[in-house]
């Protein structure tokens, strides 16, 4: 990813809005993606991400 964050993009899981840059809190917001089209995404990542490493860790088990 980018190291600009100016040009990163952020969910904010408090408004459910995305954001360019440092807008808000971190402890509210979820990120960075590269496009504003992944940070509309982000629960669907987040997710995918849970769901996965969830089941890395039971095959783990």
């Amino acid at each position: 990813m980018s190291e600009d964050v100016e040009h990163q993009f952020w969910y904010n899981m408090k408004t459910g809005e995305v954001e360019q840059g440092f807008l808000s809190p971190a402890v509210d917001r979820v990120g960075p993606f590269e496009t504003r089209a992944e940070a509309e995404q982000a629960l669907e990542i987040l997710r995918a991400n849970s769901a996965k490493w969830a089941e890395e860790e039971a095959a783990e088990d």
